[in-house]
């Protein structure tokens, strides 16, 4: 997939897409900011992404429905 057509998706956007949703859930649910993080590289996130993406929902949890 060419990386313009998911530039402008959001995170939730990017891992049904790429079929990652379960795994970065179980990732989050368990407070795995690592295991996230590879997650979301996998849906084609910059490093500063993940990381910023990973630390947000496991510092806050129930904000993001874990």
């Amino acid at each position: 997939m060419a990386k313009k057509s998911i530039e402008g998706m959001t995170v939730n956007e990017r891992l049904f897409h790429f079929g990652l949703h379960e795994k970065f859930d179980a990732a989050a649910r368990s407070g795995n900011v690592s295991a996230m993080m590879k997650v979301l590289f996998r849906a084609h996130f910059s490093e500063a992404q993940a990381s910023q993406t990973a630390q947000a929902v496991a510092s806050n949890p129930q904000r993001y429905g874990y």
